[in-house]
This record gives structure tokens, sequence and C-alpha cells, in this order.
């Protein structure tokens, strides 16, 4: 059997990736009891609701499990008090990273869904390029470290990026949409990224920190699915001014998505609009308008996101094609219209990471 200190050893490689110390540092473990191949005892999260509570519960459990003589691990899930919590964060506090001091970013928005397969790239691209056509400065930050897709809708090969002692000099498309994602630093497009999450939390931090974006009226970024690591590193670490939620009509997709609806609220960052994409195919002969993926569900998460359906987006085969062979700015759908007038008309934040 395992001594205490050899399991409080091991459970001090778990660390909190929204806080980034160790669970032990942060006196996380309460009441620890060995007995006949057993080990018990009770964790302490910073708040009740916290969207991590199963991550750390799993990577506690394994990093006991790894250790010889360990039959069955029960732990038991508790929270802090208030004065507890304020001094582990205040301990454990780290500096939110800082915008270059070349930038100047007027907005920040996440399009994000919780739900992979959705087309939160495309309709990050399509929103770029619609700004961009409105004649306004626009980057777009491409989140999703392990499956990125915005090189290949905006044609951008991968590699052949230039850097300076100032930073990373972004890819620059035919529209002057400026864009960084690890695709363009990779030598193949189809080359895997094998990380564990505190590195992809880096490489996003990377790129809002150590790319020389210049002046953008809007710096969207193109979210990965979940609200684990890389979505709490976002809106954590960068100031995120308005969320764009992106679902499809299944029920099952709006199951997904209303998660990391709760999660905004949990974080209380606002959601400027709904997009349902592929809500609907009109036929090219009759015109008649057919529900490929059954009846809506946008307006119920709207309901529970608090903010309007902006856009439904159809099923269009040529903005596929275009997405596909890296021509996705000859693209255009107006029924985006009023989502970018919604973006047009943001206040501009006061932000402390303005140059």
């Amino acid at each position: 059997m395992p001594t205490e200190v050899e399991i409080m050893n091991a459970l001090h490689g778990v660390v909190d990736p929204e806080l980034g110390r160790s669970i032990v540092d942060l006196k996380m473990i309460r009441n620890l009891k060995i007995s006949d191949g057993r080990v018990a005892f009770t964790l302490a999260l910073t708040v009740p609701s916290c969207p991590l509570r199963d991550q750390l519960l799993e990577s506690a459990e394994a990093a006991i499990k790894a250790l010889p003589g360990v039959s069955h691990v029960d732990i038991t899930m508790t929270s802090m008090t208030d004065e507890e919590r304020r001094a582990a964060i205040g301990a454990a506090a780290p500096q939110l990273p800082k915008l270059n001091k070349f930038n100047q970013v007027k907005h920040l928005i996440a399009v994000m869904s919780g739900k992979g397969g959705v087309g939160k790239s495309s309709v990050t691209a399509l929103l770029a390029t619609a700004l961009a056509n409105r004649c306004q400065k626009v980057g777009v930050l491409d989140a999703d470290i392990t499956g990125p897709s915005i090189p290949k809708l905006f044609g951008l090969p991968p590699g052949g990026l230039r850097s300076s002692e100032q930073g990373l000099l972004p890819a620059v498309t035919g529209l002057g949409i400026k864009a960084m994602s690890i695709n363009l630093l990779v030598e193949s497009e189809d080359a895997a990224v094998i990380w564990r999450g505190p590195m992809i939390s880096s490489a996003i931090n990377q790129f809002w920190t150590e790319v020389i974006w210049g002046k953008l009226d809007y710096l969207l970024v193109d979210m990965p699915p979940g609200t684990s690591d890389a979505a709490l590193t976002v809106m954590r670490n960068l100031p995120v001014n308005g969320v764009v939620l992106v679902t499809t009509p299944q029920s099952l997709a709006t199951l997904v998505v209303k998660k990391a609806v709760a999660m905004l609220h949990e974080l209380k960052i606002p959601v400027v609009g709904v997009v349902e994409n592929m809500s609907y195919y009109v036929c090219p002969d009759c015109g008649k308008q057919h529900s490929i993926f059954g009846p809506s569900h946008a307006e119920e998460v709207a309901k529970a996101a608090s903010a309007p359906v902006s856009a439904r987006l159809p099923i269009v085969p040529e903005v596929t094609n275009l997405g596909d062979v890296g021509q996705i700015e000859q693209a255009a759908m107006k029924e985006l219209d009023p989502l970018v007038e919604t973006l047009l008309a943001l206040p501009e934040a006061e932000s402390k990471d303005k140059a």
C-alpha cells in the first residue's frame, strides 16, 4: 500500500486547469484515509458548480489508481468556504496574458457551440468575410488547436509564417483578414496535434499575446467543441466581449449547446446572437424549403441564452464547395446580415489589454 506521502505526491501532479496550480497546493485534499488497498479522501472544489469537477475527479482518481497496491478509490466532492476560496484563488490567481503592445482590438467575439460538427468554423469564416466586406478590419484566431479548419476555408497553406522580435506575423487572406491557426505552423495540413490540455491552453494564450494583429475592429475566435480546457482558456484569459452561439435543428445539438449556455451564464459572458446552421434546404427545382434535420429548436436555445435568433442559415452546396477549395471569401449569405448589423452596433469595450 502507498503511504500518505506517496499519495499526496501523486495528487500533486493533478493541476486545476483554471487556477494553474496543484490541487494539493490549493489545499483541496481533505480527510485522507488509507486501508486495505482502499484510498478515500474529500476533494474540496473552489465552487460547487465548478465546470471542471468531472475532469478533476477523473484525474485525481487516475493518479491514485496508478500507485501499486491501490484497489479502490473513493472520492467525496465538497466545496470550499468563502474564506477558503478567497485564500486559494488569491494565492493562485495568475496574471492574465496581455495583448501584444503593437495591437489594438476593439471587439473580441467568440463563435461557440459546445457541440462538434455544427459549422462553427464556417460561420466564423462567413462572418469574417461579411465584416471585411463592410470595410471592417478583421482577424480570426483559430482556437480549435486539435481540429483547425480556418486555413482550409480561406485557402491558406501550412507553414511559412514569419516572426520577429515583436511577435509572430499572421497569415493574410485576399480580403485582408488576418488569421492565426496551428495549421499555419505545421509542415502539412493533415499533421496531428496530439497535445494535452495545458499545451493547448498555452498555444491559445500565445495566439493572443505573441501574434501581431495590429489594429482590428473585430477579432473572431473560432472555438473548439466542449466546455473544458480550451474553452475556459478563451473565456477566462481573453477579454471576450460577446459570444455567437451556433446550433443546428436536432434536439441533440440543442441539448449540448445549452451546456455551453450554462457555462457562459456561470462566467457572466453575454450571448449576442444565436445562429441555426443547416436550418433548411431550398429545392432548386420547386423552391420549397425542406427541414433536412427536423424541426427547429433555435428558439429554445435563444430563450436559454437570453439572446435573439439572429440567423437561420440554409444548406447551400455552393458555399460548401467554396469552403472545400479555400475560397470561402467568395461566398455570401444574406441571412447573416442581421447578425452582422448587431456586431457593427456593439459599443467598443474598454479593455486594459488595449495598446
